[in-house]
């Protein structure tokens, strides 16, 4: 059995090493790669291994990425210390997924699942799986950010307004607290709820929960306020203003 791990602490990828050659020792580990460029490049020139152990926040992204940009074929189980990521993992053919730190009984049982499944069994457990997906609420999607010392999830109701500034994008939650963010403005307005979040201008997405109140403002732009303080005044410009009011009709409703 050739395995594949993708895990971007060291010490992890040793103790899954270790753990898998006593569950299974006929296994190989083919290779451990600890970047979503690395995997993608792998993919792209290995044949696909029997099995992928893939940790999801890697150094330079969440290991998700690695899917939007190539066709992974093999099972995968994924290793993660946020167990709300569980079910965005089953989307890209998850057998299983193991909470940090990972246990000898749980690698042993996840392996033993993945050895019972027959072809035909995963690819109609992958079926199932996406129509549970298909039912949930897309919106409680959470970030894995890096704050302090530490990585924490926080979720799209805990943050008030997203702000850039030379190229860097933040996340302010209602706490106060600043929250560095990967992603490009762009790209959060694509996975922020249209529902709840609103991009007024080229420096902010805001949330409709975390607006205070508007004014009116020169040249018929509007001036919002929301509950925390920003960097700067929030305008909307006269090109947005009828879409803006109509956004915060529609969301008063919800």
């Amino acid at each position: 059995m050739k395995v594949l791990i993708i895990e971007d602490e060291t010490a992890a990828a040793k103790n899954l090493k270790a753990i898998l050659q006593s569950v299974t020792p006929d296994a190989e580990v083919v290779d451990v790669l600890d970047t979503v460029v690395d995997s993608v490049e792998w993919f792209k020139n290995n044949p696909s291994p029997d099995l992928v152990f893939m940790d999801i926040h890697l150094s330079d992204g969440d290991s998700f990425k690695i899917f939007d940009k190539v066709t992974v074929t093999s099972p995968v189980i994924f290793t993660t210390a946020y167990d709300q990521y569980a079910l965005k993992a089953f989307q890209v053919n998850s057998i299983d997924y193991l909470l940090k730190p990972i246990k000898e009984e749980e690698v042993r049982r996840a392996v033993d699942k993945w050895q019972l499944l027959t072809g035909a069994d995963r690819g109609e457990y992958v079926e199932r799986v996406d129509k549970m997906v298909s039912e949930q609420q897309r919106e409680r999607q959470s970030f894995l950010v890096r704050f302090r010392d530490k990585l924490i999830p926080v979720s799209q109701s805990d943050i008030a307004y997203c702000y850039t500034q030379e190229e860097r994008v933040y996340a302010y939650g209602y706490n106060g607290e600043r929250y560095p963010m990967e992603h490009t403005l762009e790209a959060l307005q694509g996975m922020l709820s249209p529902k709840k979040f609103y991009r007024a201008n080229r420096q902010f997405i805001i949330s409709r929960d975390a607006v205070a109140d508007i004014s009116v403002w020169f040249g018929s732009r509007l001036a919002v306020n929301l509950k925390v303080e920003t960097p700067e005044k929030i305008i909307v410009p006269k090109a947005r203003v009828a879409d803006f009011k109509q956004f915060l009709i529609n969301s008063s409703n919800i």
